[in-house]
């Protein structure tokens, strides 16, 4: 009986001393390896919550409460960022860093997810139905139906990125992918074609983009090629007019749209798409206004007026949507050497200097002419105050923020300086020396050890609790969270020492 005990004991103590050696491992194996672990399990998890591989924007732990910009039910997915595009890119990052097979198979499977949801007029709305009985009400592109019924919903929205996105990850996946094909690959390649052709087909004769587009030709009549004016009057409550036609900047409709076929001609080669970008340049140096604010408005009418959009969007120049168009406008000139792209650009720094609040301070909107800063509400009416405004209204739309607008500055003010030959040479791509890898991952470690350690059991970042989306409230898993984490991770593990 002795002799047992001390069997026992023996076995107790062999089994600690090696789960504490264990422990003891793990706490020293090196970072590296704990970012490639906290990858695999961070992955995993989003494998087990996906819906056929597509992704919503946040869920509660339980998974019982699911979001997009709404509230989602479990048979859908989300398009709009951060939603499946997002996380399918992410994926490929990936496996960019680690060459590991299960990431690739993950953006696989978001990308057929995407195929799935794709519309007969090209693109995506925000979300995805992939309830059978559900689907029948929308036109999908892969259920063939011989006609688009005026119930079916047949929209692509290229408000928010959403289009854009999606398109722009088939063609990082389908690039990708050429070095480990699968059977599946050639659904992917068709939906990405079809996508891209319809985004040129719904670019109006001037250039621009709608915000949301049903598939229907353009009326070539009703669209005159013209430059953008002030125009004599307009009214100052909403008109509850349809402005989804408009050519639209707002939420950067036209930037993202332009940077696509920038995109889609670096990758695929074909000059169809370069002519569509440089078609929506043309339109940016239409749609810059005249004096006295010699930038741009949010959306336009077929006039090239500026024109309404939601209730507290008026007409008006914008500062925000102005900084991202020079910023366009620079990218067209490196990537053309065109200069007709940089000849607004002096002027709208002009205006951006002398518009400011304060000191790295604007508001989005200004009125028309006077160059007075206003404010929307969902009374439909312009206010010249932020008090005036609601406060659901003034708490959730950016209304006065430096919109990175100093950076802008600075960028513009250098590339006019030193022209287009030398910016090019001073940013040339190149592979960092080994002691630059190490500075990176010296910066990166600190944030990378906080992500590690934050992951759960389950492999999930969930967000503290208390906040409330949609009148629900968390704590959250949220998408946004796992793209900028995996995202920090792959960043350190392609630098860090193996």
């Amino acid at each position: 009986m002795k002799l047992l005990r001390l069997l026992c004991a023996l076995c107790w103590l062999a089994a600690a001393t090696s789960a504490a050696a264990a422990e003891e491992r793990a706490e020293v194996a090196p970072l590296a390896s704990q970012a490639r672990s906290a990858l695999v399990r961070a992955t995993d998890y989003l494998r087990s919550i996906s819906t056929e591989g597509g992704y919503l924007w946040r869920y509660s732990p339980d998974l019982k409460n699911r979001l997009g910009e709404e509230i989602a039910t479990p048979t859908q997915i989300w398009v709009q960022p951060p939603g499946t595009p997002t996380l399918g890119e992410a994926f490929l990052r990936a496996y960019t860093v680690t060459s590991d097979a299960r990431y690739l198979a993950l953006a696989r499977a978001a990308a057929l997810a995407l195929v799935r949801g794709q519309l007969k007029s090209g693109g995506w709305d925000y979300l995805v139905e992939l309830d059978a009985e559900k689907r029948a009400e929308w036109a999908f592109r892969s259920d063939r139906a011989p006609a688009v019924s005026p119930g079916q919903k047949n929209v692509s929205t290229y408000d928010d990125n959403n289009t854009q996105s999606a398109l722009r990850f088939l063609l990082a996946f389908v690039d990708t992918a050429k070095s480990a094909p699968d059977a599946r690959d050639a659904g992917i390649r068709e939906s990405l074609q079809y996508g891209l052709h319809k985004l040129v087909e719904a670019q109006y004769p001037n250039g621009g983009w709608p915000q949301r587009w049903a598939g229907t030709p353009h009326d070539l009549s009703a669209q005159p090629v013209r430059k953008a004016s002030y125009p004599a009057d307009y009214p100052r409550e909403q008109p509850d007019a349809n402005y989804m036609g408009h050519y639209t900047l707002n939420d950067d409709t036209q930037s993202d749209a332009i940077r696509t076929m920038l995109e889609a001609n670096q990758r695929t080669g074909r000059s169809e798409y370069l002519r569509a970008a440089k078609r929506g340049g043309e339109f940016l140096l239409l749609a810059q206004m005249p004096e006295p604010q010699p930038v741009w408005a949010q959306q336009y009418d077929s006039a090239m007026h500026p024109a309404w959009a939601r209730a507290f969007e008026p007409p008006s120049v914008t500062s925000n949507e102005s900084a991202h168009v020079v910023e366009l406008l620079l990218d067209l000139y490196l990537a053309t050497g065109d200069k007709r792209y940089i000849e607004p650009v002096p002027a709208a720094l002009a205006w951006f200097k002398r518009s400011a609040l304060s000191p790295g301070l604007w508001s989005r909107l200004y009125e028309l002419q006077t160059n007075r800063p206003i404010y929307g509400d969902r009374d439909k009416r312009i206010h010249y105050t932020l008090e005036e405004v609601s406060e659901e209204r003034r708490t959730r739309y950016a209304w006065q923020r430096s919109f990175g607008i100093p950076a802008v500055i600075e960028r513009a003010e250098k590339v006019l300086e030193i022209g287009r030959k030398k910016w090019l040479a001073g940013h040339k791509p190149a592979p960092l020396a080994p002691e630059q890898k190490a500075a990176r991952a010296a910066e990166l470690e600190p944030r990378v050890r906080e992500i590690i350690g934050a992951l759960d059991e389950q492999g999930r970042w969930i967000t503290p609790a208390g906040r409330k989306y949609q009148g629900l409230e968390g704590p959250w898993v949220e998408m946004g969270t796992f793209n900028t984490n995996l995202r920090t991770l792959c960043d350190y593990l392609e630098v860090a020492p193996r």
